[in-house]
């Protein structure tokens, strides 16, 4: 295949993908800015966590909340726990990778709270801790994932969202996973502050 056509096939599977996710995920990103708006008129917070570009895109989330999607308004209280270099590699020494965000979610969670877990596959370890310990602290998941949404998937009650790409491609699910970001950010912000000013 030409190089020239392998670019353009990028773009016309990152489409598909973003079609047939168009149709399948409007309710349950939905469901999940619900419960997102909820928990911050209840004074809580939402933890993000994720590994490698799910990191990026944790960091992505709880930036626009704390300081702003498309409009001016307060800054939303958003934590991405996969900042913190020195508590992360403090806890895989410790103790071990699986638990990097689940300590931090022991800690810092609270009952009412949200936790994002996002990870591409749904069987990465550490977020599946993670999401253990917010159940513990009776926090509400949002599950970023893709496929076939993994060991997540088995983990979450009917009071938690699952929002599962239909792709098997790594780069294909991250790409919606960043529209996913946006359309909460989106729909907090419009239930919170309504729908002008943009």
């Amino acid at each position: 295949m030409e190089l020239h056509d392998r670019i353009s096939n990028h773009f016309r599977d990152s489409i598909a993908v973003k079609e047939k996710s168009a149709q399948e995920l409007v309710s349950p990103i939905h469901r999940a800015g619900e419960a997102m708006v909820q928990s911050l008129l209840n004074n809580q917070k939402i933890l993000c966590c994720g590994n490698g570009g799910s990191a990026g895109d944790a960091q992505h989330f709880s930036a626009e909340l704390l300081n702003r999607f498309e409009k001016e308004r307060p800054g939303l209280p958003a934590i991405a726990i996969t900042t913190d270099s020195s508590t992360i590699t403090a806890i895989a020494n410790d103790y071990s990778y699986n638990e990097i965000f689940s300590k931090q979610v022991s800690a810092l969670g609270q009952a009412g709270d949200v936790l994002l877990a996002i990870s591409t596959s749904g069987n990465s370890g550490n977020v599946i801790e993670a999401i253990k310990a917010a159940h513990e602290r009776q926090m509400t998941i949002v599950a970023l994932t893709g496929n076939n949404g993994g060991n997540i998937a088995n983990l979450l009650t009917e009071h938690d969202v699952e929002i599962r790409v239909p792709s098997e491609r790594t780069a294909r699910i991250q790409e919606v996973h960043l529209v996913v970001i946006h359309s909460l950010c989106d729909f907090i912000d419009t239930q919170l502050f309504g729908d002008d000013d943009l």
